[in-house]
């Protein structure tokens, strides 16, 4: 027998080798396998029937896209409610309408369908569609600015293209053009200049997570779209982290290391970028967009800045026109793939992401440059916060805040 405190032949304690005796696999699923019981008990013994009553449950239908052909209209609609719905009717301007919807009139929880109607809407008019349901229940669904949605086509594919890089490439590179410049401040110039950047990307951060969301509130309810941009954010984040920590603070040679800032600047607004873009071709597809050119001018004199805070962290610096031009593309190019996506497939959750994702990767640049401007005081000897560079972090929110006006309406 083997007493408290004895020890096997192999030098282990009697109780340890007992446990070591349970497969792992058996302790993992019996707490599995316990909650399984619970859940059976719960559903027999049903505790909760004294505060059930015959009142209905309550419906949510989302109305998440309408399209426009000539003289017709599709509405995708997704039941975001806790039980199936039945869509019983559709109301077009108060007025209700024949309708054709697949695959059934019984949408299923999280089920989607989509609804076909013949109705002669009018280019350049609002129209307002209501979902009906079996109990009455009324869901809506907006068109702000009445026009035929653009079909995948080489065509309308070169269009959103080319809109892309009106408002993404284009501005970046005209903010690059400010780079000789720059390079004939002086070392509190750099500093004020580098403040400014951490400014205009404070002022995107807020703006992407805002316009997350309100995107997010038009999600049905168990996607949960806020949590949803705040954990895309958060993984976004640590992801860029952990590859600047084994990247950027490691190198010794501070050229580099102001180089991969500037890259991580490009990369934060590239992504910030994809999310604009998206909102863009969206608002174009569906007709939200009626000063289109005003827009689109709107957007590239409010994104030149972007170009510079790009160049801001390699102004000591000779960075060849090859890499310029890598930056300016990784800034700017996403917001092409963001305009095809809008424009042709859009999707609220898609946008939720990529906006969640953005906001992620602009916080870890706002470290990144606040580092630089750091080093580069201590460096110099000067004061991290001074007058100059709170100047700075003032100018960058005032000029993204000034030139936000012209693209929001």
């Amino acid at each position: 027998m083997t007493t408290l405190g004895e020890t096997t032949q192999a030098g282990m304690p009697a109780a340890t080798k007992t446990r070591a005796s349970i497969p792992g696999w058996v302790s993992a699923l019996l707490p599995l396998a316990a909650l399984g019981l619970l859940a059976v008990a719960f559903s027999i013994t049903n505790p909760l029937a004294v505060f059930e009553s015959n009142l209905p449950v309550a419906e949510q239908i989302n109305v998440e896209r309408i399209a426009l052909e000539p003289g017709r209209m599709i509405v995708s609609v997704v039941n975001g409610g806790p039980e199936a719905v039945t869509i019983a009717q559709v109301e077009v301007d108060a007025a209700f309408w024949k309708f054709t919807i697949s695959p059934s009139p019984l949408l299923p929880r999280l089920g989607r369908a989509t609804i076909a109607l013949d109705y002669p809407w009018v280019k350049g008019e609002p129209h307002v569609v209501k979902i009906v349901t079996a109990t009455g229940t009324t869901f809506e669904g907006t068109v702000a600015v009445a026009a035929v949605t653009p079909r995948p086509g080489l065509r309308e594919f070169g269009t959103y293209g080319l809109l892309g890089v009106y408002v993404g490439i284009i501005p970046v590179i005209l903010g690059l053009l400010w780079f000789p410049a720059m390079r004939q401040l002086g070392r509190r110039g750099l500093g004020f200049i580098l403040a400014l950047t951490v400014g205009m990307l404070v002022f995107l951060l807020i703006d992407t997570m805002l316009e997350a969301f309100e995107v997010a509130g038009k999600l049905p309810g168990v996607f949960q779209g806020a949590p949803l941009a705040l954990f895309a954010a958060l993984l976004s984040w640590l992801a860029i982290a952990a590859v600047s920590s084994r990247r950027g603070g490691t190198s010794s040679d501070p050229v580099a290391n102001r180089l991969w800032v500037a890259t991580m600047i490009a990369l934060g607004i590239g992504l910030h970028n994809l999310g604009e873009g998206l909102a863009i071709g969206a608002a174009f597809a569906l007709g939200q967009a009626a000063l289109g050119s005003f827009l689109v001018v709107g957007f590239t004199l409010h994104n030149v800045t972007e170009g510079i805070g790009i160049a801001a962290p390699v102004t000591r610096d000779q960075p060849s026109l090859w890499r310029f031009a890598g930056l300016a593309l990784l800034a700017g190019a996403p917001a092409i793939g963001g305009a095809w996506i809008g424009g042709f497939a859009y999707s609220p959750l898609l946008a939720v992401l990529f906006l969640g994702i953005g906001a992620g990767a602009i916080w870890q640049v706002i470290v990144e440059v606040g580092n630089l401007l750091r080093r580069d005081a201590e460096r110099d000897g000067l004061p991290l916060i001074s007058w100059l560079n709170v100047a700075g972090l003032l100018v960058g929110i005032g000029a993204m805040y000034a030139t936000a006006f012209l693209v929001k309406f």
